[in-house]
């Protein structure tokens, strides 16, 4: 286990009792990373060169964060030092531009990480012109800023106040050149964060490295050490298991160009860590990928990865823990966590982890949104590979910097969505490229594609979906981006994970003229999308409904119930007010007190949800709910419960989706009801039977609508944030929903969820179609639990597909047409059937299915 060093000679030199730092940056190798005790923001404008920090651009507020160590709240003293050398000879003269320290750094909670990102603080330095500065205050005299510098800061407590005392020399001499002091500094400005900072007004910025920094270091009483804060290089893994192999994705830091790295998978056996593998590092996604055969499913086995770096002093050597967890068996129950949409606004989200560790999950899906662009600040960098790949992986490191408490133990599912790629939607048309040459905005995205280039959506990929079961049809779509669809049987439950951005028509590319899309939006008031069901536009592509259709009518031996991700739901949940043309509005609007229901809204027809195109969206249903599955969503900011409808309202299956855990477009769901309108009972009124925008049946269960909760940030608390947790009861074949707010102690406030939950739905309602009839009563000898297959024989098509719960069961059928039954045992594979199979009259003898 690696420790930062706390130089005790050091401490015994300077003669202090707490702790001391020197930064070791010397040993290292050159790489784009300063090493585990350091966060940087931009991730990609600090490099280790020469044995230095340096700040590889000019550009504002970049700083660089010690994790190790803050200054706490007690009145000591402490000083530190640094070696400065300014690099960017363009910017001698311009003070605006300035290098040296940040004191106290806060971010927007009482955390180290988020002081990290976000600190601001007391800038001390050198600026362009040679002048030292505190603040606002500035020397007069000035400092050769063509030489190495030495800076220096003293900061004594005395009568309520701190006088800091800031000096710099040309290295090597010992005199002060240049000293500053200022007086009267409240001592709470001096609690939090420490950081290097280099900063450049933008107008003045450029690619040229503005500074190096090197031996850093700082002592005193008020230095408080807390060795464990690190971060890296190992930043986190995650994992599945399917079929009895185990998958297994470790992201690391930026080290792929130290030599002689030796990366390996280990697990404990008594007190004693076996390596059972080892991993190349890929150079851009900076993943190391383990793929083990025949795991023993049923064991806990704590888990290690390894990492041995070779450095110049010395080997050091790096560990992250985590544990497979033991495979729930078919006939328990199963819970699995959900998330998404993902926004900084509270990060690093500890309460999330918190409260979401006390339902110990068995599993958890991440369902797109990791993270948006604007996370950590500084935008997007979209040129160059090396540099935008980078500007992903600090975003996607906060992910995991925040929640990967949740799945360190428990075998976890990411499916990226549009803003992981960057985008604000994404329709792929089958991966072709989205030109940007015209802005990055609506124009590039409403042509369908991808914005980005090939080689970096397939490093998104990698990094998050490279752990899941192989791709069920692996051939790569257009420009070579990879795929990912599959199927994931875990603990008795099949989950088909799609990709519904993937293969989907643009809009613009497929409907008339006239309609005027922007962004998924019709911005012609005249324009009836529902008059365009038959259009000729993609959803899920066919080779995806090949994929739903294979995996509707097979079920692996075990899997007792199945259920469906996918990125978003298929229909639009969501109303805005009336004549509102697009949800661009859906940041600004008012958020209701609790209990008020707004008036003046309508559905909306957002082309980004899978309510469009209808009719893709109903074939994809439809062959959903012949395996009973229920659908389980991200993306869309407004939790729900909702029952399709096909041809008939409740005639499909249930769909969760979850809220988001951090809300940057709180929908809403405020429909016009008439007074004929029958709401759930017991519920609000804007559940019951609806239409959305498109015309698709749906009846809404549930919604957590944001309103005013009185818990500060607001703009976290108030805008029906959280997570879900589904437990699926494989005995009694039912599926409980449950939507919490991320606040929520499920402890000590069980009752606490949001309105309308929990939710309990049967396996069978997932198929809730009327009968037409019933076959004879299906009896069955010689195999427990045998998976049955209904199939029409007119026309060829499975009915659908059901592992039964006992050894009777009466098969329900839609149409009065001859059916085949099958019934295989999984185990086995062996199979008996009987055709011309037809509906039932009163008190016809059963049919008998012998396997004995």
């Amino acid at each position: 286990m690696f420790l930062p060093q706390a130089f005790t000679s050091l401490k015994k030199l300077l003669g202090v009792k707490e702790a001391a730092f020197k930064s070791t940056w010397e040993n290292w190798p050159n790489m784009k990373w300063i090493g585990p005790e350091f966060w940087g923001n931009r991730l990609q404008d600090w490099e280790l060169l020469e044995g230095k920090a340096s700040c590889v651009i000019s550009a504002p507020n970049r700083a660089l964060h010690v994790l190790t160590h803050q200054l706490g709240d007690t009145s000591k003293d402490f000083e530190q030092s640094v070696s400065i050398l300014w690099n960017n000879s363009d910017l001698i003269g311009k003070a605006e531009a300035y290098a040296g320290f940040r004191l106290g750094a806060k971010g927007r909670f009482p955390d180290y990480r988020s002081a990290a990102v976000f600190g601001e603080g007391l800038d001390v330095g050198v600026n362009g012109a040679g002048q030292l500065f505190i603040g606002e205050n500035t020397s007069r005299d000035t400092i050769d800023l063509a030489q190495d510098i030495n800076l220096s800061l003293k900061a004594e407590y005395a009568e309520g106040k701190y006088k800091l005392v800031l000096s710099a020399n040309i290295l090597g001499e010992k005199d002060p050149q240049v000293s500053l002091v200022k007086s009267d500094i409240d001592p709470e400005v001096l609690v939090g964060n420490i950081a290097l900072v280099s900063h450049c007004p933008q107008k003045l910025g450029g690619e040229k490295a503005l500074a190096s920094f090197g031996d850093w270091m700082f002592s005193g009483d008020k230095i408080v050490e807390k060795a464990d804060q690190l971060f890296g290089p190992i930043c986190f893994a995650q994992y599945t298991l399917h079929k009895g192999i185990l998958k297994m994705t470790a992201q690391l830091a930026p080290v792929e160009e130290i030599e002689g790295l030796k990366i390996s998978l280990q697990i404990k056996e008594g007190e004693a860590w076996q390596s059972i593998q080892e991993s190349d590092l890929d150079p851009i996604g900076r993943i190391a990928q383990f793929r083990i055969q025949d795991w023993q499913k049923d064991k806990v086995f704590p888990f290690r990865v390894h990492l041995e770096v070779p450095l110049k002093n010395r080997n050091q050597d790096f560990d992250f823990y985590g544990e497979i967890a033991a495979e729930p068996a078919s006939t328990e129950e199963l819970k699995v966590a959900v998330f998404s949409c993902n926004a900084d606004h509270g990060f690093p989200d500890e309460e999330v982890s918190i409260h979401v560790k006390k339902h110990q999950p068995d599993m958890a899906l991440f369902l797109g949104d990791q993270f948006y662009e604007g996370t950590g600040g500084f935008g997007i960098q979209t040129d160059r590979i090396e540099k935008s790949s980078l500007d992903y992986l600090r975003k996607w490191y906060m992910f995991g910097w925040s929640y990967r408490n949740i799945f360190r133990k428990v075998p976890t599912a990411f499916i990226p969505d549009d803003h992981d790629v960057y985008h604000g939607n994404v329709w792929g048309e089958g991966g072709k490229h989205a030109p940007s040459d015209q802005g990055w905005g609506y124009v590039a995205q409403d042509q369908g594609g991808y914005k980005m280039a090939a080689e970096w959506v397939n490093m998104i990929q990698a990094t998050q979906t490279s752990h899941l079961p192989d791709p069920y049809d692996p051939r790569p779509v257009k420009q070579g981006i990879n795929v990912y669809y599959t199927d994931w049987s875990y603990g008795g439950v099949s989950f088909a994970i799609l990709e519904d951005r993937k293969f989907k028509s643009a809009p613009k590319n497929v409907l008339p003229e006239e309609a005027k899309i922007q962004n998924g939006f019709i911005q012609n008031t005249e324009f009836d999308i529902k008059k365009y069901y038959d259009i000729d536009a993609e959803l899920l592509g066919q080779r995806q409904m090949d994929f739903l259709k294979n995996w509707a009518e097979n079920w692996d031996n075990g899997v007792e119930m199945k259920a469906v991700c996918s990125q978003t739901n298929f229909c639009t949940v969501a109303t805005l007010p009336e004549g509102s043309i697009i949800d661009s509005i859906v940041p600004s609007l008012a958020i209701p007190e609790k209990g008020e229901y707004v008036t003046g809204d309508a559905p909306t027809s957002d082309m980004d949800s899978n309510g469009w195109p209808q009719k893709g969206r109903d074939e994809a249903v439809r062959v959903i709910r012949k395996a009973f599955a229920l659908h389980i969503a991200g993306d869309q900011h407004l939790a729900s419960t909702v029952h399709y409808g096909v041809d008939e309202f409740r005639d499909s299956g249930y769909a969760f989706a979850g809220p988001a855990l951090n809300n940057l477009w709180p929908r809403r769901w405020w429909p016009q009801v008439s007074e004929d309108h029958q709401p759930i009972p017991g519920k609000e009124k804007n559940t019951g039977d609806f239409m959305d925008g498109f015309g698709n049946k749906m009846t809404i269960h549930a919604v957590a609508n944001p309103y005013k909760t009185g818990f500060e940030p607001s703009r976290i608390y108030d805008r029906g944030t959280g997570y879900g947790i589904i437990t699926f009861d494989k005995s009694n074949r039912k599926m409980k929903i449950e939507c919490w707010p991320r606040n929520v102690d499920p402890i000590s406030n069980p009752t606490g969820q949001y309105e309308g939950w929990p939710i309990e739905v049967s396996q069978d309602d997932n198929y809730a179609r009327k009968a037409v009839g019933y076959l004879p009563e299906i009896q069955v000898r010689g195999v427990k639990r045998p998976l049955l297959q209904l199939v029409n024989e007119k026309t060829g098509e499975l009915e659908y597909a059901l592992r039964l719960k006992g050894d009777s069961f009466t098969p329900k059928v839609f149409s009065n047409d001859p059916f085949q039954v099958i019934l295989i045992d999984t185990e086995s594979r062996k199979k008996v059937e009987k055709t011309k199979i037809e509906i039932a009259e009163r008190q016809s003898d059963p049919l008998i299915f012998d396997f004995s």
